[in-house]
């Protein structure tokens, strides 16, 4: 009996050490979108971030400057990526103020169709869409904006990440903070923000505020990007890019705590 005890005992020790050891699992995640997605590196700057809380994460994009989800739907470059890559989540983001009717009416019934559409695909392939807001800064336009995002991820059951409010709250409280690059690309602070709502989404609980190193090309308006096989990869020599970017803990502390803001 004393035998059979200790060898159990040796069991559950090995057991426990096995589980302790064991790797973190590694989120992949595909970003779909446009200069909106791609100007500060987002999925660079998630995998920074997922890195600093201990989590594991590899993130690819689909991006082209001013490409909308109809397009990247009628490419087919979203299925074929999704065929070759295993990924956990798909990040969706639109070209801004189409989800809102802002380019008419036409662009407006495709946005919706293609997020629609998108989703269904990505749900086929075994992975969670996600849509990411985009964002305006006339407050009236701002919250017609995020109304419209939401609906439309609701009508598909997806999550819903409204950037536009949050990113005018912090425009309120900390002005003189990077929110904005040219031509009204999102600048460092709101593609932390971005970052960390997406942290959010898929650990449940928002990253430790400490200062954040990331070190990956900052691509910047105008970056250009070969054709999709099966992502996208900067053309070389890229436009203005930087070997990286270094977020304070002030930096931080501004997005998580507009993060959580509802």
């Amino acid at each position: 009996m004393m035998r059979k005890f200790i060898v159990l005992f040796v069991l559950l020790i090995a057991i426990q050490t096995c589980a302790m050891a064991a790797p973190p699992k590694t989120l992949h995640v595909l970003f779909v979108g446009n200069s909106l997605t791609y100007v500060g590196n987002l999925p660079a700057v998630l995998e920074a971030l997922a890195a600093g809380g201990g989590k594991s994460l590899q993130a690819e994009m689909l991006v082209k400057g001013g490409a909308t989800l109809a397009q990247w739907l009628d490419s087919g470059a979203v299925q074929r990526a999704l065929q070759i890559g295993q990924y956990d989540y798909v990040v969706l983001q639109e070209r801004g103020n189409d989800l809102a009717c802002g380019f008419g009416p036409q662009a407006c019934r495709d946005a919706h169709y293609a997020l629609h559409a998108l989703a269904q695909i990505v749900r086929d392939r075994g992975a969670r869409p996600i849509l990411l807001g985009t964002y305006q800064v006339d407050r009236d336009a701002s919250e017609a904006l995020v109304a419209a995002e939401s609906k439309a991820a609701d009508a598909d059951a997806m999550p819903c990440l409204a950037v536009s409010e949050r990113l005018n709250r912090g425009r309120e409280r900390v002005p003189y903070d990077n929110w904005f690059a040219k031509a009204g690309h999102p600048g460092h602070d709101l593609v932390l923000l971005e970052a960390v709502l997406l942290y959010q989404q898929l650990y449940g609980a928002p990253p430790p505020v400490n200062a954040l190193e990331v070190r990956a090309p900052m691509f910047v308006p105008g970056s250009k990007f070969a054709p999709p096989s099966p992502v996208s990869e900067p053309l070389l020599p890229a436009v203005a890019l930087a070997g990286g970017y270094d977020y304070s803990r002030d930096e931080m502390a501004t997005a998580v705590q507009l993060a959580g803001d509802h």
